[in-house]
């Protein structure tokens, strides 16, 4: 497939920036989201959560959390010193979808063994990260879709960093229904020791493109480096490196 090497937007006519590697991108003059492959606009749902915190608020937050649990060292909030804090719009898609698994499967932990057939049967608001390297916690992610709205540029900081997809729609439903069926082997390796036939069957019935506020956060302890990462419109802790122990 043929990528443009420079896009205007399809809407005000202005030039959108991207990088290799984007699929979409957003017009930072009237906000409008364009495919980067073809410089039309983008047709799908395209959604935003609001950042609800400031710098002070995050370095609060994290004050919190060094002073709980007890796998903190007791001076952490004391000895720590904040080096930065970015705030992040990442881009996913919410795969909204109905999955069933019929299977059948031997149950071996009684004597004799016998064989388990049935379903699990679910639904998901699938939550896929728009990026194709990344370490981001998106299973520890419970996203607030509650609180999302149209996307619009002017109600994001200036002093953020706005990312653009890598992934587009439809490697986003598969990305959902594999990460699924995957799920649902772990599901069923709770009620049955070996699987004899697993088959899923996926119903989507949406799919939404949104940006979502995520706090990078790194901080210096004993001269050592840490990172924490927070959601921006709930301030909770998505994982933080502790010192003296795994991240």
């Amino acid at each position: 497939m043929v990528v443009a090497q420079n896009i205007r937007c399809s809407y005000c006519g202005a030039p959108v920036e991207f990088k290799p590697g984007d699929l979409i991108a957003n017009c930072n003059y009237c906000g409008f989201t364009v495919l980067v492959e073809t410089g039309k606009a983008f047709n799908f749902k395209h959604s935003l959560l609001l950042n609800k915190y400031t710098k002070e608020q995050i370095e609060r937050s994290i004050l919190n959390w060094m002073t709980s649990g007890f796998l903190k060292p007791p001076d952490l909030d004391r000895k720590s010193k904040f080096l930065d804090l970015d705030l992040v719009y990442l881009p996913f898609w919410v795969v909204s979808v109905k999955s069933k698994t019929n299977y059948s499967g031997i149950f071996e932990r009684i004597s004799p063994p016998v064989t388990k057939d049935g379903e699990i049967q679910k639904e998901y608001n699938w939550l896929v990260l728009a990026r194709e390297a990344a370490g981001f916690p998106t299973r520890e992610y419970d996203i607030p879709l509650d609180g999302k709205i149209p996307y619009d540029f002017r109600k994001i900081e200036k002093f953020a960093n706005i990312i653009n997809s890598e992934i587009n729609r439809e490697e986003a439903i598969s990305i959902a229904k594999q990460e699924i069926e995957a799920h649902h082997r772990f599901l069923l390796l709770k009620r049955v020791d070996r699987v004899i036939e697993m088959i899923t069957i996926h119903d989507t019935q949406q799919v939404v493109y949104l940006h979502a506020p995520v706090w990078f956060v790194k901080y210096e302890y004993k001269h050592k480096i840490f990172r924490i990462i927070l959601d921006g419109t709930t301030g909770l802790v998505l994982r933080g490196d502790i010192p003296g122990s795994k991240f």
